[in-house]
């Protein structure tokens, strides 16, 4: 054999040692016959594909909405930036609610229960209005002390509120749309959500254009302009999303004429799984809420910065999500057809391909770092200072997309009290304590506030790795 065979040969090998699912399970792992490799890859990324695309679209159409804000100046971009946590703890109940909801529709479809997976589907939709619409009345009316706590000062205070303001009122049928979208992608309709977020967005997009600036004799409305842009957008995906379970012929339907009220036991199991989810959104919007709040005591171009660069590490984070629907899923759906082996082969895929596609992003960001800083803001400063953290992002992006996929898995099965003891560890205590010191004391600005996301990345990422290989999550009945 030829020394070229022979590399070949050993290269074919250390790939199937990476990607086959024959090497994903130790001897004692094995539950029955498993399918071929290509098949469970298949079956992954059939599911995940439309997701990433989904995150994918959304992150791309949310930095050219930046940039369509930043032609009304640097201080237009941190007063925008400044209502993204608090929208965030306005949707917190909704999105630990949409956990469970996901969970218990995929252990419900691996058991073949359509009947219990559509009462799931009311509940949550009930539940998601109700409580939607109690947030977004309180957004409204105190959308001053909430900026002012966010970090908002005498330059941004007015546009803040005034954005807010509509963002709260698209809070409910966004959420709304969120919780059809959940069960759908517990059921493996990936696609729907995909649709249902990609009209949203090109209708935010198109009244972007329009009312930012005042084209085509629109009036010119600025942030307020883009605030109506993104109310427009969210009633537009409501209504594609509530098209998407008419219909009997389909897994999830609504079906008007069943009892529309609240059933206990259906409640008291989206609770079980939703309680915890619920502390860990506590603590990621506790986290994150503190941690953008030090960095806006940084000032509005370092906000400003912070944003831009915020809105290129959410292109990485949009590949695992995709990925992490797709695993939650299939580790749902395998557990509730009694199959836990194939549910640690496919968290293990999942993880597999996070991997691979983040050494491509890790280049991109490192290469191509001023560039893409460039296409938001011409500002010599912040190009030079996003340039630096743009080297952080892309020594981050593998733990990130890895912890997103294992921490999906985990949800997946119903380990969500792990997953919150997990955020309130890293992002409630870890990241804001290291993100002040290194900003404040220490000195170091914007680039100690993402040293700190660094940390927090990886921490999370470990924790969740070594969570999964225990496999503890296999016996949890949901």
């Amino acid at each position: 054999m030829s020394a070229i065979a022979r590399k070949r040969f050993t290269l074919k090998g250390a790939i199937d040692r990476i990607y086959g699912v024959q090497y994903m399970l130790k001897p004692n792992q094995w539950h029955g016959e498993i399918p071929q490799t290509g098949e469970m890859y298949q079956n992954m990324l059939r599911l995940a594909w439309p997701s990433a695309l989904e995150s994918i679209l959304i992150s791309l159409i949310g930095a050219i909405d930046t940039m369509m804000v930043s032609a009304l100046g640097t201080t237009a971009i941190a007063a925008v930036g400044l209502t993204n946590q608090p929208k965030m703890i306005l949707l917190s109940v909704v999105f630990s609610l949409n956990t469970a909801i996901t969970a218990i529709v995929a252990r419900r479809k691996g058991e073949r229960n359509q009947d219990s997976a559509n009462s799931t589907l009311r509940q949550g939709i009930m539940l998601s209005a109700a409580i939607s619409a109690v947030l977004a009345t309180l957004g409204f009316i105190f959308a001053k002390p909430l900026m002012l706590f966010a970090g908002a000062n005498s330059d941004t205070i007015a546009m803040s509120m005034v954005y807010f303001r509509i963002i709260a009122i698209s809070v409910f049928f966004n959420a709304v749309c969120m919780t059809i979208n959940a069960a759908q992608r517990g059921a493996g309709n990936t696609k729907i959500s995909m649709k249902t977020n990609l009209l949203s967005n090109v209708v935010n997009l198109v009244f972007n254009f329009l009312l930012i600036e005042g084209r085509f004799r629109f009036p010119r409305l600025e942030v307020a302009g883009a605030a109506l842009a993104t109310l427009l957008g969210s009633i537009a995906g409501l209504g594609l999303a509530i098209a998407s379970v008419i219909g009997h012929h389909k897994f999830l339907y609504l079906n008007f004429h069943d009892k529309w009220r609240f059933d206990k036991y259906t409640i008291k199991t989206i609770s079980s799984i939703g309680g915890s989810a619920m502390a860990e959104q506590v603590f990621m919007r506790i986290g994150f809420f503190t941690y953008s709040r030090i960095v806006a005591e940084l000032g509005t171009v370092a906000f400003a910065t912070h944003q831009i660069c915020m809105n290129l590490i959410n292109m990485s984070y949009s590949f695992g999500d995709g990925l992490t629907v797709a695993s939650s899923s299939l580790v749902g759906q395998s557990l509730g057809a009694k199959q836990p082996d194939h549910a640690m082969i496919y968290g293990k895929i999942g993880q597999r391909l996070a991997m691979t596609i983040s050494t491509v992003l890790a280049l991109i960001f490192f290469f191509g770092r001023h560039f893409l800083v460039s296409l938001f803001s011409d500002d010599p400063h912040v190009i030079t200072l996003g340039g630096i953290i743009l080297i952080i992002i892309a020594l981050t992006t593998h733990a990130q997309t890895s912890q997103v996929v294992f921490s999906g898995c985990l949800r997946g099965a119903g380990d969500t009290k792990f997953v919150a003891i997990v955020s309130l560890i890293s992002i409630g205590i870890v990241r804001p304590i290291l993100t002040y010191l290194l900003c404040l004391p220490l000195g170091f600005g914007l680039i100690g506030a993402w040293i700190g996301l660094f940390v927090d990345q990886y921490t999370r990422f470990f924790c969740s790795m070594l969570r999964f290989r225990t496999g503890k999550w296999q016996h949890i009945k949901i």
